[in-house]
């Protein structure tokens, strides 16, 4: 199977994190984040992943040209935004073999299985198949009418609180058959607005509903909680968890209490430091007495001795 993750935004949320560095590539625990998306689909399910990128294409070339992935990855690069629509179209040319694509949404991480949905668009003989995810409060997404069946059969964009038909989202893994593929427009435009709502109509949408965990990895706090994510469930090979946290090696004045946090390869953490729901990349230095908190850690940055910093993003190499 071919799998397609949409990768072509600039990462804004993320910044300074994503400045000069392709978010894709930017660490959650001992993996990338694009191979945390790629997780979903067992191994020997995966034939290629085509990426569809924006911008920082150089740095994921080169990063993937030495990476020792048991997957092949090829990168179809967008020179102005397409949206959904027309960065699938742009895929086309590196396609391979038969059967239905496997599209990801960029940032994700969740326990979709795609042998279940794989099964149940099958059974439904679709075009289309969505993962679907129940949230509390749908008014900021795109929501999804289920029938009895298993087919969806009509969208709601962002609906204003209480005028929801369902509780439904779209969570950004879906399968596609070749024909729908062949038929897109390359030009801008939406899966989600202007593709599906078609397929919906002629009784070739279906959907499926999973439990478990979905995070959308694209803001700070949602980054922590992805991390957060894997190390409660376990999705590391390398390192080890200690009550809430991961740490890649240990390198931890003992006086020091971290909760919720990722630590990952040669961080250095002082004495009497207070460290909560954060995530510090490699090579980081925490200085003494430092409170931090919902705060993501750049690589090779240092905190200096009794910083107190909330809900901030630190960049790679600065030093506050």
């Amino acid at each position: 199977m071919d799998v397609v993750v949409l990768a072509g935004g600039f990462g804004t949320r993320l910044r300074p994190w994503t400045e000069g560095r392709a978010k894709p590539l930017l660490p959650v625990l001992d993996k990338t984040l694009l191979e945390r998306e790629v997780e979903c689909v067992p191994t020997n399910m995966v034939d290629r992943v085509i990426i569809a990128a924006g911008y920082s294409v150089d740095e994921m070339q080169g990063f993937f040209s030495s990476s020792n992935l048991p997957f092949e990855v090829i990168i179809s690069v967008e020179d102005e935004p397409l949206g959904t629509g027309g960065a699938i179209s742009k895929t086309l040319e590196y396609l391979t073999g038969d059967g239905p694509i496997l599209i990801l949404n960029g940032d994700l991480v969740s326990s979709v299985d795609v042998n279940d949905l794989l099964a149940h668009h099958k059974k439904k003989n679709a075009l289309a198949t969505l993962s679907l995810w129940h949230v509390d409060d749908p008014s900021r997404f795109g929501v999804c009418g289920l029938d009895d069946y298993g087919m969806i059969t009509k969208f709601q964009e962002k609906p204003e609180p209480g005028t929801e038909f369902s509780n439904l989202i779209n969570a950004g893994c879906y399968l596609l058959e070749r024909e729908v593929l062949a038929s897109l427009s390359s030009e801008k435009h939406s899966m989600e607005r202007v593709v599906f709502p078609e397929i919906a109509k002629i009784g070739k949408m279906a959907g499926l509903e999973f439990k478990g965990y979905f995070v959308d990895a694209g803001t700070p706090s949602s980054f922590i909680e992805a991390a957060q994510v894997c190390i409660s469930n376990n999705r590391f090979s390398v390192g080890e968890s200690r009550g809430d946290n991961w740490f890649h090696d240990i390198n931890v004045d003992f006086s020091s209490q971290i909760s919720g946090s990722s630590i990952s390869k040669g961080v250095s953490i002082g004495k009497d430091c207070e460290i909560n729901d954060c995530v510090i990349l490699s090579g980081a230095i925490i200085g003494d007495g430092c409170k931090l908190n919902r705060c993501l850690i750049g690589e090779s940055s240092l905190i200096k001795n009794n910083s107190d910093f909330s809900d901030r993003v630190i960049g790679h190499n600065e030093s506050v």
